[in-house]
């Protein structure tokens, strides 16, 4: 006769009974203590450079504000000392700190398991596949976003004395709080990218299950969102204010507002800029000024035409000048429309991670 072995119900809910969270966060901090130790490291790099940089930034900018006359050569000299820092000005090389990380920390995150096939060991651990991908992809989300943020805090203090109000005459050199490459490095926008790019990875990671391609595939998705945001959705997100006739925005737009479009229209329609080119041309030829010859030589009997005096005649014969624009003061409003979006859809590629690991087959 065999003898049967019965558990008691507490035995069996304790063996049922799931792994807690914090041994999943353990682990995960074990398995990625390298990539997040790199990710701090690069991150770490950044600040020391930029912090370094922009001192000397906002004290070259503190010297030539101060300096008089503005045209004497030793305002130029500090005018010169200021440009020094142009090296960040256009923000094009920051723009690739969250591409890098969504790289290397997303990709690799769930495509090094599948391509080593460790993940079968992983799932028998009591765990479940959905907790243990959350607990992989929302810790290092929070973590990142916050390293992140703690960057963005920096570059906007660096970036301070280029969104100030300038003296022209002294240095025409103030930028555009939502001028295009700098916009996504300030307010809580780069964070949300960042996070974007780890998400990204993540699920790029998963449909691939190969680390290389991930990450080329992160890098060329990433790009791709980045630039249509940047060229043909951030000047949409409210619709623009439009004036007309405006000569500040025909001669020297407003840096401190970034100028979505311009146009020229007569008698109700709109005139392409090779028509505008060729009235332009003929109007200075026309109001050249007439050269008289005389014993002493030519002498030219009123001075060449300015723009103002073109602009003002062109008004005043039927023609429209027409702007379009997004005031600085909506810095913030579009920072929190950008970063919504970004992480709506952070939430969605996660969900569509968590919902493949689900139906891979072990």
């Amino acid at each position: 006769m065999t003898a049967l072995t019965v558990r008691t119900p507490a035995e069996g809910d304790a063996c049922t009974r799931p792994l807690p969270w914090r041994r999943m966060a353990w682990v995960t901090w074990r398995q990625h203590r390298i990539a997040l130790t790199g990710v701090a490291v690069f991150l770490g790099a950044w600040t020391v450079y930029v912090w370094l940089n922009g001192l000397q930034l906002h004290h070259a900018f503190a010297a030539m504000t101060a300096c008089h006359p503005a045209n004497s050569l030793a305002c130029q000299d500090l005018i010169s000392g200021f440009r020094v820092g142009a090296f960040l000005t256009n923000g094009t090389i920051l723009q690739a700190v969250p591409a890098l990380i969504g790289t290397f920390a997303g990709s690799a995150l769930l495509a090094r398991e599948m391509e080593t096939g460790t993940f079968r060991y992983a799932w028998t651990q009591g765990f479940g596949r959905s907790r243990w991908t959350l607990a992989k992809l929302v810790p290092l989300a929070v973590v990142l976003a916050a390293a992140a943020g703690a960057l963005s805090v920096l570059l906007d203090w660096y970036y301070q004395p280029y969104f100030a109000p300038h003296n022209p005459a002294l240095f025409p050199g103030q930028l555009s709080p939502l001028a295009a490459g700098l916009f996504d490095l300030r307010g809580i926008a780069f964070a949300a990218w960042t996070v974007a790019a780890f998400a990204i990875g993540a699920l790029a990671g998963m449909l691939i299950r190969r680390v290389v391609p991930a990450m080329a595939a992160t890098l060329a998705v990433y790009a791709g969102l980045a630039v249509a945001t940047m060229l043909y959705l951030r000047e949409h997100y409210i619709s623009p204010l439009v004036t007309r006739n405006l000569f500040t925005f025909f001669l020297s737009p407003p840096r401190s507002d970034f100028v979505v479009r311009t146009w020229w229209t007569k008698d109700g329609m709109t005139l392409s800029q090779p028509t505008m080119n060729r009235v332009f041309n003929a109007l200075f030829d026309k109001m050249m000024p007439v050269v008289h010859s005389s014993k002493e030589g030519a002498v030219a009997a009123q001075k060449p035409p300015t723009e103002s005096h073109v602009f003002h005649y062109l008004t005043q014969h039927g023609y429209t000048y027409w702007a379009s624009y997004q005031p600085a003061s909506r810095f913030w409003t579009f920072q929190w429309i950008e970063s919504g979006w970004l992480l709506a859809l952070s939430v969605l590629l996660i969900a569509a991670t968590v919902w493949l690991v689900r139906r891979r087959a072990a």
